[in-house]
């Protein structure tokens, strides 16, 4: 029998480090579990107002998401404690360093093995957060995660955020196949 909840939720969320410039250059990177794909080529992000990259972003209007890892789960936790408003050197702090993306203006964490670069075209304010849709402009990945030319999520290692039980887990196997696993109803 299923019990009935007065608030819903959704999870797992994939967890993603958003990395931005400031105008003055120096980068900043934060914890974000409220994102998600828009179609095939859109990203949209809900990020607090007073966030530090929240500001980095509509200043600059270009950064990257980075998938957080196994490996680095404990770096990816920091970066989403602690507010680059009170730590200005917090990535230097957990061990990550940068690389200025060549198709965008916004840094890319050399430890973190996949990055999306991103461009923003749309920012909304609205029920208290600040929602950032942006086009996705390329991916980096380094060549350990790749397997036949394609980015494999089993040597990534990615990480999601259970809402439930505030806790991070590794995504897994297999389940099935998409577009093939539900063939044997037709």
């Amino acid at each position: 029998m299923k019990q009935s909840f007065d608030k819903g939720f959704l999870t797992p969320h994939p967890v993603f480090i958003i990395a931005a410039y400031d105008e003055n250059g120096n980068a900043n990177a934060m914890n974000a579990a409220w994102t998600g794909q828009v179609g095939g080529n859109l990203i949209s992000l809900s990020l607090s107002p007073s966030h530090k990259t929240t500001a980095n972003i509509k200043a600059v209007k270009e950064f990257t998401v980075s998938f957080a890892t196994k490996d680095f789960v404990e770096a990816c936790d920091y970066v989403g404690m602690v507010s680059g408003n009170k730590v200005s050197d917090k990535l230097a702090k957990c061990g990550f360093t940068v690389t200025k993306s060549d198709k965008v203006n916004a840094p890319v964490i050399d430890q973190l093995p996949v990055a999306v670069e991103c461009k923003v075209t749309d920012i909304q304010e609205e029920f208290g957060e600040t929602r950032i849709v942006a086009e996705i402009i390329g991916l980096k990945a380094d060549d350990s995660v790749l397997t036949d030319g394609k980015v494999d999520l089993s040597k990534v290692h990615p990480i999601m955020f259970d809402s439930v039980a505030r806790c991070y887990r590794e995504i897994g196997e297999i389940a099935g196949g998409a577009w093939s696993a539900g063939k044997k109803f037709m």
